[in-house]
Parts: C-alpha cells; sequence; structure tokens
C-alpha cells in the first residue's frame, strides 16, 4: 500500500507539472503580430529603403531619424537562432549609428549606414 501511494503521488506530481508547464503556454500576446524570420528581415528592408529613399529627397534631421526608428523597432521581431541574432545584433547597431548621424546631422553619413544595414539585414536570409 505504501509503494502504490507512492507511485501514485509520483505520477499526480508528474501530471501536474506537465499540465501546468510553461512551455505549455509559450504563444504570442493576445493581438501581437508575429512574424516569419524571413518575413520579418523583408519588412526591415523596406523600412530602411524608405528611410534612405526619404534622406535622398532631402529629409529634415527629425524626420530622417523618425524614418529610421520603424526599422529599429521592427529589427527584434527577427528570431531564427543565435548566429542570425548575433549578425541582427551586429546590422542593428549600423542601424543606431544612421539614426545618432541623422539626428547629428550628418545626413550623408546616415545614408552609407543605412545602404550597409540594409545588406547587412538581407545577408541574414543565408543565415536562417
Amino acid at each position: 500500500m505504501n509503494t502504490l501511494k507512492k507511485t501514485l503521488l509520483s505520477l499526480l506530481m508528474a501530471t501536474a507539472m506537465a499540465v501546468i508547464s510553461t512551455s505549455t503556454f509559450a504563444e504570442s500576446d493576445p493581438g501581437r503580430i508575429t512574424y516569419k524570420p524571413a518575413e520579418a528581415i523583408d519588412m526591415v528592408a523596406a523600412k530602411i529603403q524608405a528611410a534612405i529613399e526619404g534622406i535622398s529627397k532631402g529629409a529634415s534631421n527629425e524626420e530622417a531619424a523618425a524614418l529610421i526608428k520603424p526599422a529599429i523597432d521592427l529589427s527584434k521581431e527577427i528570431n531564427a537562432n543565435d548566429k542570425v541574432d548575433n549578425a541582427r545584433a551586429k546590422a542593428n547597431r549600423k542601424l543606431k549609428s544612421a539614426m545618432s548621424h541623422a539626428k547629428e546631422s550628418a545626413l550623408q553619413e546616415a545614408e552609407q549606414e543605412l545602404k550597409d544595414a540594409k545588406k547587412d539585414f538581407e545577408a541574414l536570409k543565408s543565415l536562417i
């Protein structure tokens, strides 16, 4: 009887752990849109291209910074593996550098940083 109690208690604990496990409830927040890595990369590249075009058309410092900000925010959605995340962080540093150049009125440097960042983000597809 004692062995039966221990066995039933062990099974009950294992079942409770499986039912309440955090991985069981792992899903995105309600109302939050999740993207596949390749899709997110394409969206970031499109935002960067829009920022490049805005700067080449003569956007002001604040407008250029406002065009770069969505690309930085959207780049956080790229999540595939550690290699991709490391490369994404490196490309994201170029976006942040472009943002600081834009705020400092160095729009040519910002445009060059954006072009480099776009190449780096498009290269992430080969790491997926």
